[in-house]
């Protein structure tokens, strides 16, 4: 069982909903991820979503995209965010960490450090490092089967997006081969767009339920305590990213961690009430 599986068997068990905050790893300085991960899941954070910065991030709107262009700029690539994650685990071995990203870095990993016949090096060092699931905006499910496989041989969950566009067919290739979790998107667009209809996530739950038997987090859109709380009434998870972005973007150094840890502590008083 993947570490993502026990954490919603265990929040399941409580009557809880998983907090699952998402940071842009390198940002806003390039040696703060690990504090700021440790710090989030003091703040009750179930699962880390940790994005790996890419040059052309095509559904994230303006925030992310910055972030992963200040990280970049920092020389923070995917060498660096298994760094992150390596010593995130020297102190903390249960919370599941996902990566979020695209194609073209783990591609690019495999290209460089991948030896014939031997799988994905990503893959491979992906688990070595301590990552759960990953998330690949790009990947379509019918084209991630032996992907899906091979982070299932490794432990690790596959991801996939589901949106208020996606078909009945659509959601049935996700649940053949994802795993851990769905991201429902919320909203028609990129991150960090427009306002949370509450509602009709409510009614699109229950057809993506019909589908995929594995829990569904919702994001995109959820910027404060109140919309965590009516979206927890529905989903299993909460997804929070494009807001925390926002709030530590032009902090000082000193002042990232305790930000952050104070947003999130407010979003989980709201979740277990």
């Amino acid at each position: 069982m993947s570490r993502i599986q026990t954490t919603f068997n265990q929040l399941q068990a409580q009557g809880r909903k998983a907090l699952i905050p998402y940071v842009t790893a390198g940002f806003p300085f390039a040696d703060i991820t690990p504090s700021l991960m440790h710090g989030m899941v003091e703040a009750g954070a179930d699962v880390i979503e940790l994005g790996v910065p890419f040059s052309d991030p095509m559904a994230d709107g303006p925030v992310i995209q910055k972030a992963g262009e200040k990280a970049l700029g920092m020389g923070v690539g995917m060498v660096q965010v298994l760094d992150h994650v390596r010593e995130f685990r020297q102190r903390n071995t249960t919370t599941p960490v996902v990566l979020m990203g695209y194609a073209n870095p783990v591609e690019r990993y495999d290209q460089k450090h991948g030896t014939a016949g031997a799988g994905s090096a990503f893959v491979r060092d992906a688990a070595e490092a301590g990552v759960d699931g990953v998330l690949i905006v790009d990947y379509p499910p019918e084209e991630c089967e032996a992907f899906a496989a091979d982070l299932r041989a490794h432990g690790m969950d596959l991801i996939f997006l589901l949106a208020p566009t996606s078909t009945d067919e659509r959601m049935a290739q996700v649940a053949r081969v994802a795993s851990g979790y769905v991201y429902y998107v919320s909203l028609k667009g990129v991150t960090g767009s427009g306002a949370l209809d509450t509602a009709a996530v409510e009614q699109m739950l229950p057809r993506i339920r019909q589908h995929v038997h594995i829990p569904v987090g919702v994001g995109f859109g959820i910027r404060d305590a109140a919309t965590a709380q009516a979206i927890g009434q529905v989903a299993d998870a909460v997804v929070i990213g494009s807001r925390i972005i926002q709030l530590i973007e032009d902090q000082e150094h000193a002042k990232v961690v305790p930000i952050t840890i104070d947003f999130l502590r407010g979003i989980r008083k709201a979740l277990d009430a």
